[in-house]
């Protein structure tokens, strides 16, 4: 078995594919630079968290962090995710941690605020 775990960024998913686009473009600079590193979403979209554990499992992976880029733990992260992560490790007898949701990282605070100031400067900026 391989000793390194798998990171999923995890996001809620939606039908809209211009959603899932949007958190596909902000995975990217992780999935290029953390290997094997996958996003999957909960619901609504593909590839689904169940499908992210079943691939790594054929990959011979048992290990499996999946952070959630939720900025905060609601009903899904409190309930529904721990309840898919029960019957992942059941079915697939791998080992899954939930990180806590990314919007509970202090650096998102400030990459927030450093997003204002950028806008705050190109608003100063002649048309």
């Amino acid at each position: 078995m391989n000793g390194d775990p798998r990171i999923i960024l995890l996001a809620h998913g939606s039908s809209d594919q211009r959603w899932c686009q949007t958190f596909e473009k902000l995975a990217t600079p992780t999935l290029e630079s953390v290997p094997g590193s996958r996003i999957a979403y909960m619901e609504l979209a593909e590839p689904s968290l169940e499908t992210i554990i079943a691939e790594g499992k054929r990959d011979d992976i048992d290990t499996f962090i999946i952070i959630p880029l939720f900025l905060a733990a609601g009903r899904h992260l409190r309930k529904d995710v721990p309840g898919m992560i029960e019957e992942l490790q059941q079915a697939h007898n791998v080992t899954i941690t939930l990180a806590p949701p990314i919007g509970e990282n202090p650096q998102l605070g400030h990459a927030i605020r450093d997003v204002v100031n950028q806008e705050l400067e190109r608003q100063k900026q002649p048309a």
